[in-house]
């Protein structure tokens, strides 16, 4: 039952939203900055699929900062709730002087292996599109009516691994702030 109902003092509180909500921030930025170096790649990964994706949040905005609005939107839940997962690892459990600086190291760890994974999955997403046979796209490239087929894998490369590079940058992080936790309650050891 606690997984499903967690327990932690109610002290705690303030800094855990206070993690999560920066994570949510730090997420979001990332994301809009994300999605103008996805836009340079593949404009159609937006014009033709996020843009109808994301049509409600259309405000008229030029197609490139309409790209980082999506980005931001797309992203900003995902560092809500690694930051809230961070600040149950542990995070809020630090003395606020330390907190700031391991909160910024752990944010560090994902946006590290956010970046690492996302690079080599378009680098992946490079090397299928040049080196097979791009038959099982066919039906995104029609329904889509795409004239870079090959810029809009790559993206999709991009975008799949950013995603799998930001979960596996939190378990890189947890374990971190477990560390840390670890440390600081027996500072003797």
């Amino acid at each position: 039952m606690r997984l499903l109902a967690p327990r932690f003092p109610a002290r705690h509180l303030p800094a855990m939203l206070a993690v999560a909500g920066a994570g949510a921030v730090v997420a979001g930025v990332y994301g809009a900055l994300h999605d103008q170096v996805s836009y340079a790649v593949s404009p159609e990964y937006f014009t033709r699929m996020k843009f109808r994706q994301f049509a409600w949040a259309d405000a008229g905005w030029p197609p490139r900062a309409f790209a980082s609005a999506i980005g931001f939107l797309a992203t900003w839940w995902v560092g809500l709730f690694a930051g809230w997962f961070l600040a149950r690892a542990g995070l809020a459990e630090i003395p606020r002087p330390a907190r700031r600086r391991h909160v910024i190291r752990s944010f560090a760890i994902v946006f590290a292996a956010a970046v690492v994974t996302g690079t080599l999955g378009a680098t992946l997403g490079l090397v299928v599109t040049h080196f097979t046979d791009l038959s099982g796209w066919r039906d995104a490239e029609q329904a889509l009516e795409l004239e870079d087929l090959r810029g809009f894998v790559v993206v999709a490369y991009l975008h799949a691994a950013g995603y799998l590079g930001a979960a596996v940058g939190l378990v890189l992080a947890i374990w971190y702030v477990r560390r840390i936790v670890t440390r600081e309650r027996s500072p003797g050891e």
